[in-house]
């Protein structure tokens, strides 16, 4: 299945292949990768690596797939969903850039981008953690339009509906 590129005002959303994954996992980039450095980061080998046990058990995921976040054609990070929508129709989502493009805003125009795939896709909401510690993260989340719904000892649990 052919799954778009999605683009944004800077960024461009990769959707992840199991040939992709597979050298993200090898961490060894093929002769069209551009890797920015410390691509891919231990984040990005944990969801290459999902990526490839859920095609494994669920077959392609669609749209609901992890996406390699590009800057400039530079690989930066990665976006997604950790599989499916749940049987509410509730899309979990995660994400991670590289240290030296923190901070500019980037992580919530992907995560803007990544929800409206979702909603174009029908899922009912989205959903994503972060640590307590993290308030960046939780920042992300908040300017994408997530709300916190929950705490616990260890996440802070945030929500969109669609």
């Amino acid at each position: 299945m052919k799954i778009d590129t999605v683009a944004t005002a800077r960024l461009t959303l990769h959707p992840l292949t199991v040939e992709k994954a597979e050298r993200v996992i090898g961490r060894e980039p093929g002769p069209d990768d551009l890797w920015g450095e410390g691509y891919p980061g231990a984040g990005d080998v944990r969801a290459a690596d999902g990526f490839l046990r859920g095609v494994v058990e669920r077959g392609d995921p669609g749209v609901f797939r992890t996406y390699q976040v590009r800057l400039d054609g530079v690989t930066v990070g990665g976006i997604g969903f950790h599989g499916p929508p749940d049987e509410t129709g509730v899309a979990t989502v995660g994400y991670g850039l590289l240290p030296h493009v923190r901070g500019n805003g980037y992580a919530s125009e992907a995560l803007r981008a990544l929800i409206e795939v979702a909603r174009t896709a029908g899922a009912t909401g989205v959903k994503g953690g972060a640590d307590l510690d993290n308030p960046a993260s939780h920042r992300v989340m908040e300017a994408a339009g997530m709300r916190c719904v929950a705490e616990d000892e260890k996440l802070r649990h945030f929500h969109l509906a669609l």
